[in-house]
């Protein structure tokens, strides 16, 4: 299962650096997509779910990463909140 990252630029502008063990990912963004602030976090939660299941038909358990990932990601949306005009863009996928 190989692990990828992937980097969002926020609607502030700043960027961030993501974590995923599975390439689910690329299922679901693509380098250089703009994405509306809740389809972004509906994807999120698709993709991170979908990864921690993998590791877990794999391994036998859940990726506690992935869940701690998608906490960061949903804390950081909150930021936006109220901002209809938000859009979070993925830059790349590594």
């Amino acid at each position: 299962m190989p692990e990828m990252h992937w980097t969002l630029c926020w609607p502030d502008g700043s960027e961030e650096r993501c974590y995923s063990p599975s390439s689910v990912i690329t299922e679901l963004f693509s380098p250089g997509q703009s994405y509306p602030l809740d389809e972004f976090l509906h994807r999120a939660r698709i993709a991170m779910e979908r990864a921690s299941g993998r590791v877990e038909r794999k391994y036998g358990f859940a990726c506690s990463s992935a869940m701690a990932q998608l906490d960061r990601i949903e804390r950081r949306v909150a930021d936006f909140e109220g901002q209809p005009d938000a859009r979070v863009t993925c830059l790349s996928i590594t």
